[in-house]
């Protein structure tokens, strides 16, 4: 296989260190070998065939000293340019979007997944249906008539319509219940791991929580969200997720695709953006990363920046990245270090939008008062005859659902007298 891109100045592949590290990964995780890479750099790629005409010649001659097959072309090609370069050079074309959906086909394992997967294969094909129809668009109909390839043409994008529509409320059933069954449980608080793809997310959740989780050195290892619970030091637990990875460009309708994977994502309280802070090109992967948050909606979510694989760093990295990034927390999932300092640093950020209340409560609530340990901080408790008094610290969405039961119980509450400017009871209402 060979890769080749036309890197346009305004493409993010050629801002990067290696312009071709990106689509080479991409194809080792789908199995394959790369023998071969070309770059083009054009003010945009050439209508009909993506390169232009001399350095077509050059893929050609080294697809075949090389003995390639296969061109993946790190763009997303329209039909018509994937149809010209086959034409052209007699290869098979892969473009980065059917790349990328071919190592989400063999990575999907849950039913929702693969929904996912197929739904988005779908769509891509949708498009390309008279590139694959050429040969029979050639056999009959003259002027005025129908030939057999438009007839079975017609027949696939009725078809294939047919099946998007069929996925698509599938896979909205599949979201409508899972935001029900979180809306509806008494869950910690969830924290959620995003990222570039392979920059250590899963790593991190193993390391964390003990977690049994796929854990590998390619992308998009991770394709099923997985949520574990995570014990903080003080005794809190949160919901740690691993979501997949995000690459840069990432194509508009795998997004949307994945929208109910990426629910974790949209409903967490809090986000940890993991980034490979070892990585030339960390600065392209954190706005990749944005990009994709902000088209999910989610970009508005507090979060918090870990800037991963301390250990590849010397004492001049280190101090140039503290210095760009003051607020991230520098940790390094392999030998441990500044994993201490995320779990304070998470604690803090919860307790920063978190209510501080004294509750009373009728001793005879023992369920209502295990639900407050589990969800709230403890920060004093006590036992004043027959009543459970305790200070804790509360997230507003766990206030909201525990407050009727606290009122039914006949339990008391008020904004603790040493919160200064926490909100009070009444407001958390």
């Amino acid at each position: 296989m060979v890769v080749a891109a036309v890197l346009s100045p305004d493409s993010e592949a050629a801002q990067a260190a290696d312009p071709l590290a990106e689509i080479e990964g991409l194809a080792v995780a789908a199995g394959a070998e790369v023998v071969g890479r070309v770059t083009q750099r054009r003010p945009k790629p050439h209508v009909r065939t993506a390169f232009g005409p001399g350095k077509l010649d050059e893929i050609r001659a080294l697809c075949k000293a090389r003995d390639a097959q296969v061109l993946v072309v790190d763009l997303d090609l329209s039909p018509s340019q994937g149809r010209n370069l086959e034409k052209e050079l007699d290869l098979r074309i892969i473009d980065r979007t059917e790349l990328i959906l071919d190592i989400f086909a063999t990575r999907a394992r849950s039913r929702q997944a693969k929904l996912q997967v197929e739904l988005a294969q779908l769509q891509y094909l949708r498009s390309r249906l008279r590139r694959m129809w050429t040969h029979l668009e050639r056999t009959g109909g003259g002027i005025g008539t129908r030939g057999p390839g438009e007839t079975q043409l017609e027949t696939d994008r009725r078809l294939i319509g047919q099946k998007i529509s069929d996925l698509k409320r599938r896979l909205a059933d599949i979201e409508a219940r899972s935001r029900r069954r979180a809306e509806d449980r008494l869950d910690p608080n969830t924290v959620s791991l995003v990222g570039y793809t392979n920059a250590g997310k899963s790593s991190l959740l193993v390391k964390l929580t003990g977690a049994d989780a796929y854990v590998a050195d390619q992308l998009f290892a991770t394709l099923d969200t997985r949520v574990r619970h995570w014990k903080l030091e003080d005794g809190r637990t949160v919901m740690l997720a691993d979501t997949v990875g995000f690459v840069r460009e990432l194509p508009h309708h795998l997004v949307a695709s994945f929208h109910a994977t990426l629910e974790e994502t949209l409903h967490a309280d809090l986000l940890l953006h993991v980034l490979d802070a070892s990585d030339p090109d960390r600065m392209l992967n954190l706005r990749a990363v944005h990009s994709v948050l902000g088209e999910l909606g989610a970009d508005e979510i507090p979060t918090l920046l870990i800037l991963n694989k301390a250990d590849l760093l010397d004492d001049a990295e280190r101090i140039a990245l503290r210095a760009e990034f003051p607020e991230a927390v520098l940790i390094s999932v392999k030998s441990g270090e500044g994993l201490d300092l995320l779990d304070a640093a998470i604690a803090q950020q919860l307790d920063a939008w978190s209510l501080h209340l004294d509750v009373r409560v009728p001793s005879g609530a023992g369920k209502l008062i295990a639900d407050l340990k589990r969800v709230s901080r403890l920060q004093d408790e006590r036992y004043e005859g027959a009543d459970w008094c305790a200070s804790v610290r509360i997230g507003p969405r766990h206030w909201g659902m525990l407050q009727g039961e606290l009122r039914r119980a006949g339990a008391s509450f008020a904004a603790a007298a040493s919160s200064g400017s926490a909100a009070s009871a009444s407001e958390a209402g």
